[in-house]
């Protein structure tokens, strides 16, 4: 079962339906072992599609705050996953209408200071689900 945090209500409400319509397999709140080599790295999703393995990592901002500055963070983490690991690419969904940088983030403005290519989309909780729902991750 997923936290008790809004990132795990919004996951439960909007992202796992729209797993399951675009006809993905996964599983929740998996430990991927350390990040960074400092500590435990979990992720909201583990998606699976065609022996394609997806991460799925949510970000809530709801009001301004500091889940903007772990988004470098988060990208950092999700790409020693993908390098590591089975893991052909990772989205990292932003939700919550709180984000000064959604759309630095969400038009690739991060790539210029941290090199994860198309291996990472940081995505609006709206562009994911569309994708999702249609089975296009």
């Amino acid at each position: 079962m997923s936290r008790n945090t809004r990132t795990g209500s919004v996951l439960e409400r909007m992202l796992l339906p729209a797993l399951d319509q675009g006809r993905y397999s996964y599983r929740i709140q998996v430990k991927l072992g350390r990040r960074l080599g400092i500590g435990s790295h979990i992720v909201d999703a583990v998606a699976e599609k065609n022996e394609k393995q997806i991460l799925i990592s949510v970000k809530w901002q709801q009001v301004s705050g500091t889940a903007e500055q772990k988004v470098p963070f988060e990208v950092l983490c999700l790409l020693e996953a993908i390098e590591n690991g089975p893991y052909q690419k990772a989205y990292l969904v932003l939700g919550g209408e709180g984000w000064t940088l959604r759309n630095f983030y969400t038009s690739g403005g991060l790539v210029k200071y941290l090199a994860y290519g198309t291996r990472i989309e940081i995505l609006t909780l709206e562009a994911f689900v569309a994708r999702a729902n249609s089975g296009k991750l």
